[in-house]
């Protein structure tokens, strides 16, 4: 006599995984001093522990020696063969070389931009500028930086070329301190005008002027650190 055949047997079902502890410490960690590189909270040539960032954010030896090793891998630090871990100094061949990236693409990406440049992003971009103009009176270094590449990135958003600004993102990372001591060196109170002139050339669709704009404000500040 045959058997009928055995039913499958039930699946178990699937245990949650457990979030990985150090795997968040280290994402909370690399995105916190990504952004102080970038916005130049830290001068150039500043030196870091593994042992001073992991008391610094309440976190482990392990999620900072991970942090730093991708931030080491995009620019924003260098570790030299002892393990010293600093801020970049950027020789004046290296900053026109990272000016010159930003001259090529930001440009192009403004562009593409232009098309979806609404009345609301322009009125958005018009807030920002007003704040990068407050930091500038107020001889802000941190917080000029900051306003000055949020302006650009919200502009650069409207773009959609996510590549584009991946890489943009890398090259601000490794200018974030060398811009913080331009800006320091320069001691202004006079109000760029650059900003206006994109937010000019958006409202009127001057794609030409738009670029010449953008090639201008992004490479002419760093012209001083180099002449």
């Amino acid at each position: 006599m045959t058997l009928p055949p055995s039913p499958p047997p039930t699946p178990r079902p699937a245990q949650p995984r457990l979030a990985d502890p150090n795997a968040a410490a280290h994402e909370r960690l690399y995105r916190s001093l990504r952004l102080q590189v970038m916005h130049g909270e830290l001068a150039p040539g500043q030196a870091l522990t593994l042992r001073g960032l992991a008391r610094q954010f309440g976190v482990s030896m392990t999620p900072a020696r991970e942090a730093v090793r991708r931030l080491v891998a995009e620019g924003a630090f260098t570790m030299s063969s002892s393990g010293r871990i600093s801020t970049p100094e950027l020789t004046p061949e290296r900053i026109e070389e990272l000016a010159s990236i930003r001259a090529l693409l930001e440009p192009e990406m403004a562009s593409r931009a232009l098309p979806r440049a609404h009345f609301a992003l322009i009125d958005r971009l018009a807030a920002i500028n007003a704040l990068n103009q407050e930091a500038v009176m107020n001889q802000d270094a941190v917080g000029y930086v900051r306003t000055n590449l949020e302006f650009h990135r919200t502009l650069y958003l409207r773009a959609q070329t996510p590549a584009m600004l991946a890489m943009i993102e890398t090259v601000w990372l490794q200018l974030g301190p060398t811009m913080r001591a331009l800006y320091q060196k320069i001691r202004r109170r006079e109000v760029p005008q650059h900003h206006r002139l994109i937010l000019a050339a958006l409202r009127a669709g001057d794609e030409p002027g738009l670029r010449l704009a953008v090639r201008t404000d992004v490479t002419q500040g760093l012209r001083h650190l180099t002449s």
